[in-house]
């Protein structure tokens, strides 16, 4: 079934804690690249051609907007299958799952998804216990079936698209290393159709920008084919380096890259640490979060990315659209 374009699906909120390249494989169990398992089970691929593997949202009345393409957290943990074989993915068949992914999936299309079209894939994405190895190598080996199954689900939405709309991608946590992923992936003609790329509680590395021009850090608040980057802590001893070490970074609040305090909410202040590129905020304790593992939310607030600036990134999509519409 072809995925439907101009979907008209009522998103709903709900709550959220979310934890936070090249061969495709059916479900089966193979020998393990990591030195703590022999074998481990690998989930069936995802098929883009299924509606069942999209969740999207059509806001776009007068066809003014953007189509942003999200990319969802991470939602599992490492599991068991029936005959006890480990699996380090979730499994895009598994409706349990998928019905935990689309919790952070709907939730992002309430705000993401009015006065544009939004659209979101189910992937295989690595469990947190890949986050939690010693070895950033090992992190980024184990993440690579899910950075794969992102690219195919954009290289699908693409080829469908209208593109002569400018196009937003956006990601929390996994989801914002598989921006910074499909920005290496995308061919210059598409960076060319980008508004802007939200890399949400994740990092931008060095590395990173030396691997593909297409990574442009933003630097106010309406240039465009540019990449917005942030992560928010307590205070910089918090930075969690397997996230959060980036090397670009700016304030979603006043949108400026230097230390310029902006208030969000009445309460909260959010300051940008120019050097270490992190968000530090007074007056918000981000205790909905509970820390996780003594991994996330432990002085930094990682849960809090999508959320806490949603207004913000809101209409910073909207002028960021209109921008290109302008240039283009």
């Amino acid at each position: 079934m072809k995925m439907i374009l101009e979907a008209s699906a009522k998103v709903f909120l709900l709550g959220i804690c979310a934890f936070s390249l090249t061969n495709c494989f059916n479900g089966h169990v193979r020998k393990a690249q990591d030195a703590n398992a022999s074998v481990s089970y690998i989930p069936e691929a995802p098929d883009y051609d299924d509606s069942i593997m999209w969740i999207t949202a059509d806001g776009d009345q007068h066809g003014t907007g953007a189509d942003v393409f999200y990319v969802v957290s991470t939602w599992e943990e490492d599991w068991m299958t029936a005959d006890s074989i480990v699996c380090h993915y979730a499994d895009v068949w598994n409706p349990k799952h998928r019905e935990r992914m689309a919790i952070e999936m709907n939730k992002a299309a309430g705000y993401m998804s009015p006065g544009n079209r939004f659209y979101a894939p189910f992937y295989r994405h690595t469990t947190i216990d890949a986050f939690m190895m010693e070895s950033e190598d090992s992190v980024l080996n184990r993440a690579r079936m899910a950075m794969d199954d992102v690219c195919a689900a954009f290289d699908y939405f693409q080829a469908q698209r209208d593109q002569s709309r400018p196009l937003i991608i956006a990601g929390f946590s996994q989801g914002g290393m598989a921006v910074v992923e499909l920005l290496k992936h995308m061919s210059d003609e598409t960076y060319g159709q980008l508004a802007a790329a939200y890399v949400l509680g994740y990092k931008v590395t060095p590395e990173d920008t030396l691997q593909t021009k297409h990574i442009k850090a933003a630097q106010g608040a309406d240039d465009t084919g540019v990449t917005i980057c942030y992560n928010t802590v307590k205070d910089v001893k918090y930075i969690n380096s397997i996230i959060a070490a980036s090397c670009i970074g700016i304030n979603p609040v006043n949108w400026r890259t230097d230390a310029t305090p902006a208030t969000l909410h009445d309460t909260i202040t959010v300051t940008l640490e120019p050097e270490r590129h992190v968000l530090v905020v007074t007056g918000y304790s981000g205790s909905e979060y509970p820390a996780y593992k003594n991994f996330i939310n432990v002085g930094d607030i990682h849960s809090c990315e999508p959320w806490l600036y949603s207004e913000c990134i809101k209409k910073n999509m909207a002028l960021r659209a209109k921008a290109w519409r302008m240039r283009n």
